[in-house]
């Protein structure tokens, strides 16, 4: 199984069923925070819909596809990270997160896409890490240009949230920019 230990408090553990029910719960917790920059809100509403999602992350896992995980805070799962997606192809993860309302503003979420980041180029042997995040979503937004991705640019309306669409800032780096900041 995988788990990563980020540091004494801050972990990343792969998304198992058994840990559905703390997941719809922190879903639940923060249904209306999350809900102004996340689509799913009203097609998880209830803990099948989480534990579905689970399956489909777990076999996307074991077919190579994407690394979905739940972030441990003190041993408690405060939110979910990982790489959505992963193109073998183009050597290229693309990083999506979700904090749990009462965790925010502690600096774990640019600790995860950090450990994500360096996790994509040390062991995957990627070439390129890609955050995406609504233009307006400031405090999404800010995780990457703290880690110094690249601001590529933007795409228009590139998510539908609920009754309008929202255009999407695409953030970047590659293997060679990241390993020369660090």
């Amino acid at each position: 199984m995988f788990v990563h230990k980020m540091d004494e408090d801050l972990s990343l553990k792969l998304m198992e069923l058994r840990d559905g029910e703390r997941v719809f719960e922190l879903t639940n917790h923060s249904r209306e925070y999350l809900k102004e920059w996340l689509p799913w809100l009203n097609t998880t509403t209830k803990l099948e819909d989480t534990l579905e999602f689970i399956k489909i992350a777990l076999k996307d896992f074991a077919e190579n596809k994407s690394l979905n995980t739940v972030i441990l805070f003190k041993g408690k799962i405060v939110g979910v990270a990982g790489y959505n997606n992963i193109n073998w192809s183009n050597k290229t993860a693309y990083i999506g997160y979700w904090l749990g309302e009462d965790y925010q503003g502690n600096g774990i979420m640019t600790k995860v896409a950090k450990t994500l980041t360096d996790y994509a180029f040390s062991e995957l042997n990627l070439n390129k890490v890609e955050i995406r995040a609504a233009v307006g979503n400031k405090k999404s937004r800010s995780i990457p240009e703290r880690l110094n991705f690249v601001n590529e640019g933007s795409i228009r309306q590139a998510e539908w949230l609920y009754d309008h669409y929202v255009d999407h800032v695409v953030y970047g780096i590659l293997a060679g920019e990241w390993n020369k900041n660090r």
